[in-house]
């Protein structure tokens, strides 16, 4: 299974006979490692992929390596880091080595995320409802009410098909030898024009080793998307439908620019839109149109400067009066954040028993609540074991990971935990699966995460597949682009289990 793509390597160039890139390749048998054993042998879905990566020598591995990176760059694919002084615009890293899941994994993976988003949808229906779930105590009433992200503004109010949630990106991180969730990602999740960005690069520089693994697809995910939004509209006939970015100053612009042009809907911002007789409506060059659904990428605060923030410059005056008229249906709705909060997470196992009767599929990682008594004691005693995170905070950022933190900072941060423990909680430190990345021109491990995406309705689909985060730097456990970290297209394969 042949990857070159320029004739092959010259004689200078071979590996020795019967050698592999997986000779000085480190296994550590505290890792699940998603591409080798224990023995450093591939694992049986990967074996095509390792064979046609063994007939490869340095130079054309190094040059696939730079194939990939070009690719990106050429499409202007980039994020941004935004620093105390500055914001910084990087293209964004991909590893040229994929992650492969066999089906029978990925099974897993699917059922148990259409389990978890209906469950999160039953639940925000709930606690803007008639909040049985509060009343019952199953969930602290003060923990949802207290949140930051609740927003009163959306008790009572009617959404389309029950669907708070339409688009949801939860992390998925595999320890030992289970999947767990790690956090849900549903207010206005990210990522999903990397995944598809990294399937065309890799696509590109494996083309019959894809073909021959039977890859499954995910260029299909803005038509699904499409059909997502189109259910939502209170228009049964042609909705008019756009997308609502802050603007091109936004750290995730690229990715706003790239859904708009893969879904065939129009990229607007505030300024773009008003709200008249009831109805939003958006000027184009064809005069005045209606917007019957809006897939915002505009924060809740910002969307409506009547509604909640009064200073804000990137929403629409009045548009959430129209969508409390039901003449709008948003994606995701307002208020779903409070279902993302890092402590309502907790909660999310009993929330699917509450709601579906079920076990969780997949279940969470353990969470210590600072706000309990008992969770702020065993966090403080096992500062050092531990990974705290600011419930509020997400990119990487107001966390820290005990083990790999100085005294120093496991001190700072302990006064952080004792000045508002509310905003804290804890989990421990997971042995994350690591998976070879090709790093100063040879395979090296590194540890990874998935966020798939799934998509909610009409229907409840999952794209199969996702963004496959790794942390590039050595030794580190964080995946966020904007702390070091890069990605991989994954590969969703038929082919025995590990």
């Amino acid at each position: 299974m042949d990857l070159r793509d320029d004739g092959g390597a010259a004689d200078s160039e071979r590996r020795p006979d019967g050698a592999s890139p997986f000779d000085q390749y480190e296994v550590d048998p505290g890792y699940f490692d998603e591409m080798v054993d224990a023995a450093g042998s591939p694992r049986p879905h990967c074996q095509t992929l390792a064979q046609a990566m063994a007939e490869l020598s340095p130079g054309e591995f190094q040059r696939l390596h730079q194939r990939v990176a070009r690719s990106l760059l050429h499409e202007g694919i980039t994020f941004t880091v935004y620093g105390d002084d500055e914001s910084i615009e990087r293209v964004f890293p991909v590893d040229c080595v994929p992650r492969l899941l066999p089906a029978s994994e990925w099974a897993l993976i699917e059922r148990g995320l259409i389990q978890r988003v209906q469950a999160l949808n039953l639940f925000l229906a709930d606690v803007y409802g008639p909040g049985h779930i509060l009343r019952d105590g199953t969930v602290p009433s003060d923990l949802v009410r207290g949140c930051p992200n609740y927003r009163p503004e959306m008790e009572g109010v009617k959404v389309p098909l029950d669907a708070y949630v339409s688009v949801c990106g939860s992390d998925i991180v595999r320890a030992g030898d289970a999947f767990m969730v790690l956090e849900d990602n549903l207010r206005v999740p990210s990522g999903v024009s990397y995944m598809l960005a990294c399937r065309q690069a890799i696509r590109r520089a494996y083309p019959r080793t894809f073909r021959g693994c039977r890859v499954r697809p995910v260029e299909h995910y803005g038509r699904e998307l499409r059909r997502v939004l189109e259910s939502l509209s209170p228009v049964a006939d042609s909705p008019g439908i756009a997308l609502l970015t802050p603007g091109v100053f936004n750290s995730a612009y690229y990715e706003h620019a790239f859904l708009a042009a893969e879904t065939g809907i129009e990229l607007v911002r505030g300024a773009d839109l008003l709200v008249e007789r009831g109805r939003l409506l958006m000027r184009t060059i064809r005069g005045l149109r209606p917007v019957d659904v809006l897939y915002r990428r505009v924060d809740d605060d910002f969307i409506d400067p009547q509604a909640f923030r009064a200073d804000s410059m990137l929403g629409v005056p009045g548009l959430f009066e129209v969508y409390r008229r039901g003449n709008l249906a948003m994606a995701n709705a307002p208020g779903t954040g409070v279902a993302d909060d890092k402590a309502v997470y907790a909660y999310v196992p009993s929330m699917i028993r509450y709601y579906l009767g079920e076990e969780p599929i997949i279940d969470n990682v353990e969470t210590h609540l600072c706000r309990e008594s008992d969770g702020l004691r065993y966090t403080l005693e096992h500062l050092d074991e531990l990974v705290v995170k600011a419930v509020g905070e997400s990119g990487g950022y107001g966390m820290l990971v005990g083990p790999h933190a100085s005294a120093s900072e496991r001190a700072e941060f302990a006064a952080k935990i004792r000045a508002d423990p509310q905003n804290y909680i804890a989990q421990p430190t997971l042995a994350l699966s690591r998976a070879p990345c090709l790093i100063d021109g040879r395979l090296q491990p590194r540890h990874v995460d998935l966020r798939p995406f799934v998509l909610h309705g009409a229907e409840t689909k999952v794209v199969p597949g996702g963004l496959c985060r790794v942390a590039l730097r050595e030794g580190s456990l964080v995946v966020n682009s904007s702390q070091g970290g890069g990605a991989k297209d994954i590969w969703i394969v038929d082919g025995p289990a590990k």
